[in-house]
């Protein structure tokens, strides 16, 4: 198998990461892409870290088990099949599932904290940033936690304010001044998908 292409992709919280992939693979081909998202490696709920109040904060860094991440993607660049249990984002009733990630011409992270592991930054050809606006970002986040996923509105909030936005001024936001491609998502991103899109194509 010829080594894949990698490609990191990372964004604030709600500033439509999942959407721009899921229209890329549409585009590109599933047979063509395989996308492992960090979503599926927070650590347990027992160890994650909390903020000052005794809450636990899932966005930080140290939320992720980024070891097994680094491990994984090492495994599918030498053409390894990895399998991993889905993280169901302590939804208590939901039966998570095994995953299977099956090494592709192209290998695309997703996550909001993809490039902090110098490790794992170093094994990426493409670096994008997907940004939104904040009223944006924060309505959206409203729309998932609460709407989709039943949590409480002034929990998703209070996470928003405190650990979110601060996740993403100390951790993520910096790395926009060393990626690839800034890709804005206010109303659409149809000409970067395009552009991406026609980039990978020469890559397959």
């Amino acid at each position: 198998m010829e080594t894949p292409f990698i490609i990191g992709i990372t964004g604030g919280s709600g500033s439509g990461k999942t959407t721009f992939i899921n229209n890329l693979v549409d585009m590109i081909g599933e047979e063509n892409i395989c996308t492992v998202s960090q979503d599926n490696y927070y650590i347990e709920k027992e160890k994650q870290p909390e903020d000052a109040k005794g809450i636990k904060n899932f966005d930080t860094p140290y939320s992720i088990d980024l070891e097994k991440f680094y491990q994984d993607l090492q495994r599918l660049k030498k053409g390894e099949e990895v399998h991993i249990k889905e993280y169901t984002f302590n939804n208590a009733e939901a039966e998570p599932k095994m995953l299977t990630f099956i090494p592709k011409r192209v290998i695309i992270l997703e996550g909001i904290f993809v490039f902090h592991d110098p490790r794992v930054l170093e094994m990426i050809d493409l670096k994008l940033f997907i940004e939104a606006k904040a009223h944006l970002k924060l309505s959206r986040r409203i729309k998932r936690d609460n709407v989709e996923r039943g949590y409480d509105i002034n929990d998703v909030l209070y996470r928003y304010e405190n650990h979110v936005m601060p996740a993403y001024e100390n951790y993520i936001k910096p790395h926009k001044e060393n990626v690839d491609l800034i890709v804005r998502n206010d109303r659409n991103f149809d000409v970067a998908l395009e552009v991406v899109k026609t980039f990978l194509l020469g890559k397959i």
